[in-house]
């Protein structure tokens, strides 16, 4: 496996490849030696992931922070445009999440579909997800490639149930613009009253 570092030097090394299995595998213990050996946290395997990526897909969360702490960059994104902060959000990973806000998660930063951390979270449900996010200051009426904001999300691609009821109410609760159409002029309100999802029709009107 070729390793690249963030100071764009190719590495074959061992080491390198070393860090990345452990923030895979969630080894504290292998991945604390290598950092005090120099081991640059951010190198990256050939998909363009780094270390702290690399443990955020596993959900491992010391080995996270150990990278974190160790200065790793919580915004820093693979070859399909998913850093740590974006793919703990998308994922619900909401320990990870927060260390990422903690250390200078870019708010403002979106994935590959043009969305922001928040709207992913509300189409898949992780309502302590969705009120960190928001808590944090995360647009709420961000528009993604689709023409779809969170809130739309939560409705055309949610199920209408208890999680998604609740991420309605924290969207439409922190100011979310219930008057946002998709590009076919449709609102959520719209769609949630085409889904039959009667409650939350009630928080839309």
């Amino acid at each position: 496996m070729t390793l690249i570092s963030t100071r764009g030097v190719a590495m074959a090394d061992t080491k390198a490849l070393e860090l990345i299995e452990a923030a895979h595998g969630g080894d504290t213990t292998t991945l604390r030696s290598l950092l005090a050996q120099g081991v640059d946290p951010d190198v990256r395997n050939e998909r363009g992931e780094t270390a702290l990526l690399v443990a955020t897909h596993a959900n491992r969360i010391e080995a996270a922070r150990m990278l974190i702490e160790a200065g790793a960059d919580v915004n820093a994104k693979d070859r399909i445009e998913d850093s740590p902060y974006l793919y703990a959000g998308a994922r619900g990973h909401l320990e990870i999440l927060r260390m990422t806000l903690a250390h200078g998660a870019d708010l403002k930063s979106t994935n590959r579909y043009g969305g922001t951390a928040l709207i992913p979270a509300s189409e898949r449900g992780h309502v302590e997800t969705v009120r960190t996010l928001i808590e944090a200051g995360v647009d709420v009426d961000h528009v993604n490639k689709l023409g779809w904001t969170a809130l739309l999300e939560a409705v055309i691609l949610g199920d209408g149930g208890p999680r998604h009821i609740a991420i309605v109410k924290l969207l439409v609760d922190a100011g979310a613009n219930k008057a946002l159409a998709d590009r076919d002029g449709v609102t959520a309100l719209q769609h949630a009253r085409a889904k039959g999802y009667a409650q939350i029709v009630a928080r839309l009107q």
